[in-house]
């Protein structure tokens, strides 16, 4: 059974969530733990060889340590890169919570971290009547939300922390990931953050001209992590 386990999630689609799952994935490898990813929910595959490839899913894989079967480590995958429950309609399929938790307690039996990555922002809608807040309450796992640093980012950031608040689950952590490196007052708006959120900030991580999960690392501390 896993000894740390956290559900990563965003302010927003596209502001780095991949970046911050695979970095955590390093930095608990790197401490000599057995490391696996979930990506229970993902939209958006390319063809390689013939084999339906994720972008987010293989650089997930590349850090994890402990290698999950498919049906494990992502139970939805999409082709089209798209709202996950529209292309779930388009299929004819309704995605399923209690698919996803089965999914995750196999998984947890495999290694002694398991980082579990959500999809979009934090409500991200799974079908008409559940969303990817209801995987998370289900999962039961502390919350680590990236704030991706950009005009706004404040009122997202404090909007998703108390989705996460008012479903009874726990903010382990925060971090801030440099969306907009022109950012106007980007360190005002991080100690903004600071002071609002009752949760560590993990680290404050730029932006990269090639990024990388190692590079990512360095500039988070995993110590400051609440595990309940």
């Amino acid at each position: 059974m896993s000894k740390y386990a956290f559900f990563v999630t965003g302010t927003d689609t596209e502001i780095g969530k991949t970046l911050v799952s695979s970095a955590l994935l390093y930095s608990f490898g790197q401490a000599g733990l057995r490391v696996a990813a979930m990506k229970p929910v993902a939209a958006g595959v390319t063809l390689h060889n013939g084999v339906r490839v994720n972008e987010d899913i293989e650089l997930l894989r590349a850090q994890a340590n402990v290698a999950l079967p498919e049906n494990e480590m992502t139970p939805y995958l999409w082709d089209e890169p798209i709202a996950p429950h529209i292309a779930a309609q388009k299929n004819g399929v309704v995605m399923r919570v209690d698919v996803i938790q089965q999914a995750y307690k196999a998984a947890a039996q495999r290694a002694d971290t398991i980082i579990v990555e959500g999809v979009g922002g934090f409500c991200v809608p799974l079908s008409s009547e559940t969303n990817m807040a209801d995987v998370a309450v289900a999962l039961g796992l502390p919350i680590v939300m990236v704030v991706g640093l950009r005009l706004g980012c404040i009122s997202h950031a404090l909007l998703t922390a108390e989705a996460i608040r008012s479903r009874g689950l726990m903010l382990a952590g925060w971090v801030a990931n440099t969306v907009d490196p022109a950012m106007p007052y980007r360190d005002e708006n991080i100690q903004t953050l600071r002071d609002a959120l009752a949760a560590p900030c993990l680290g404050c991580i730029p932006r990269f001209n090639e990024p990388s999960a190692k590079l990512a690392a360095g500039y988070l501390d995993i110590g400051c992590l609440k595990v309940g």
